[in-house]
């Protein structure tokens, strides 16, 4: 299909900088499979589930992935910031680094502050490889939770970059940008539609006889990626690891026999689901990395609502909906929440999408 079908213009004051107070309080735009379209909020997600529900929510934990250092060891050490994306192993990570033309392999890159002990203030790295398009691997000189503790020292909440651009990231996005599931590190985005659970939210559901699972898809800095080629079949999706346990798809294959509906908070719960599951239905235990692009065509295997928040232009998130609830009946609902106000992007409002009969 062509990319170009899935553009829409957005006012730049629909793109929300702060998230709802309280996360629930947030609106959500009910999509029905005919296009019909009612205005709500998140606080009424109830309303809308029945008993025997299985909600499955990503339980990934966003972890400090913005480094700002410089490089050592030559006659000039010019500013370096990096962005990880991409665990490799227990001491290296794949990275979009600026300005990748400063750094060639065998370079050390001091992170953190000058003059103090490695843990409290410093962290260094080699860059072992380069890559054509600004990423690096960098080889830390930590391992392990070690590692993961001196980045969490040094590092900042990586905001995506419609929100860092129009305003400093600060305190208050260490908390914001983190679901109230979060507890597998490894993410650097949040999955944004777990942002707008609270606890009381929570017990309303499981009040009402919706069950809730977890399953864990550690979110890349490609899902705030543009698709830049003019047809969707050229795009190369990001791959991102996940994990299903056997106790999960369990739990949802009996509630699917019981004929249960599985609803995915989020995209990246939905595209974990949608490759852990086969062709006649069945979700199975899944830990390995998933580079599923679901476009209008896929049909769907395991998930029937979708909660989801509101998307860039041209993403492959958008492309994922339209398959979802049907293109035109996605331009009708974006449509409507532009010229309704609601709020757009990771700290944006939400719709409930139900899942288009095939």
């Amino acid at each position: 299909m062509r990319t170009d079908l899935f553009d829409f213009e957005l006012p730049p004051e629909s793109i929300a900088l702060r998230p709802a107070n309280p996360r629930d309080s947030a609106r959500m735009l009910v999509v029905h499979p005919d296009g019909v379209l009612r205005d709500a909020s998140v606080a009424d997600l109830p309303h809308w589930l029945e008993a025997g529900d299985q909600i499955v929510v990503n339980d990934t934990k966003v972890i400090a992935a913005q480094l700002k250092g410089r490089r050592i060891g030559r006659e000039t050490e010019p500013k370096i910031e990096a962005t990880l994306i991409k665990r490799l192993d227990g001491s290296r990570w794949q990275a979009l680094v600026k300005p990748a033309k400063k750094l060639s392999p065998g370079d050390t890159i001091r992170f953190g502050n000058e003059g103090k002990v490695c843990l409290l203030g410093n962290l260094d790295a080699e860059v072992e490889a380069k890559g054509q398009e600004g990423e690096v691997t960098l080889s830390f000189s930590f391992h392990g939770p070690v590692l993961d503790q001196a980045i969490a020292d040094v590092g900042a909440t990586p905001l995506p970059p419609y929100i860092a651009s129009k305003r400093t990231p600060d305190d208050r996005d260490v908390s914001d940008y983190q679901t109230m599931f979060a507890a597998n590190e490894g993410a650097v985005a949040a999955p944004t539609a777990g942002l707008h659970f609270t606890p009381a939210l929570e017990a309303t559901l499981k009040g009402r006889g919706v069950a809730l699972h977890r399953l864990t898809l550690h979110v890349g800095a490609g899902t705030f990626l543009p698709v830049k080629t003019e047809e969707t079949s050229e795009h190369k999706m990001h791959a991102e690891w996940g994990c299903i346990t056997a106790e999960t798809a369990a739990a949802l294959n009996a509630a699917r026999a019981r004929g249960r509906r599985i609803v995915a908070i989020g995209t990246t719960s939905l595209r974990l689901l949608e490759s852990a599951t086969t062709p006649d239905g069945e979700v199975q235990p899944f830990a390995a990395e998933t580079s599923i692009f679901i476009t209008p065509g896929y049909r769907f295997r395991a998930v029937d609502i979708l909660l989801t928040n509101f998307h860039l232009p041209r993403s492959t998130l958008f492309m994922l909906v339209s398959a979802f609830s049907g293109l035109e009946t996605m331009q009708g609902a974006y449509a409507h929440a532009v010229s309704n106000g609601y709020r757009f992007y990771s700290y944006g409002d939400a719709c409930l999408l139900f899942r288009a009969k095939s």
